[in-house]
């Protein structure tokens, strides 16, 4: 007898390769757009993934299909590290962490990330705005409720800060200068100096 459940889970050969190729896409579109700022080279981002432009081509018929699937890819990133920083032990440490990795995230790309959070672009956009700051909002919640920050801040009122840092540090080589401006917002966050020395 034939286990139905296990055939149903197999994935054809050819659905498999299309799958893994459209991730080797993402994942090499996520670093030369790092590297080079949303104008990139697509035949690079092929070249990169180890395919031809046509299988690019296939699975994002342009450059916009394929910055939202890096940016979508970013979100699930930073998803995945609010949801491990909600169970850990210190509610401030928690926020703090993910602040930080959300400036790196809107920081990337050259901006790109967080222009498309100030004005979201295309039906995506506010899916993705919502959906960070529905992080935002949970982290800093039990930072409020466990933790020593202010009440009277909120989740929209934090991301706009650290937007706001992202936007104006781009062209801004100065090493450390969106962290010091970080741990400024975080002082504000609890009321006291994080700073060190």
């Amino acid at each position: 007898m034939t286990n139905g459940r296990a055939g149903a889970a197999a994935e054809p050969p050819r659905r498999t390769d299309a799958r893994l190729n459209r991730e080797r896409l993402v994942a090499a579109a996520r670093e030369v757009f790092a590297e080079a700022g949303p104008g990139a080279s697509l035949n690079e981002i092929a070249r990169r993934a180890g395919v031809g432009p046509g299988t690019l081509y296939r699975h994002f018929p342009d450059r916009s299909a394929l910055l939202s699937a890096v940016l979508a890819d970013r979100i699930e990133r930073l998803g995945a590290r609010a949801e491990r920083l909600l169970v850990s032990e210190d509610a401030d440490e928690a926020l703090e962490q993910w602040l930080r990795a959300f400036l790196a995230h809107a920081r990337v790309n050259q901006g790109m990330g967080s222009a498309l959070l100030v004005e979201p672009a295309g039906e995506s956009g506010p899916d993705c705005h919502r959906r960070i700051l529905d992080m935002a909002t949970g982290l800093l919640d039990r930072a409020q409720l466990h933790g020593s920050a202010r009440a009277d801040l909120t989740a929209d009122d934090l991301l706009h800060l650290v937007i706001g840092i992202a936007l104006s540090t781009t062209q801004d080589d100065r090493p450390g200068r969106p962290e010091f401006l970080l741990d400024l917002v975080l002082d504000a966050v609890h009321g006291s100096p994080r700073r060190k020395g």
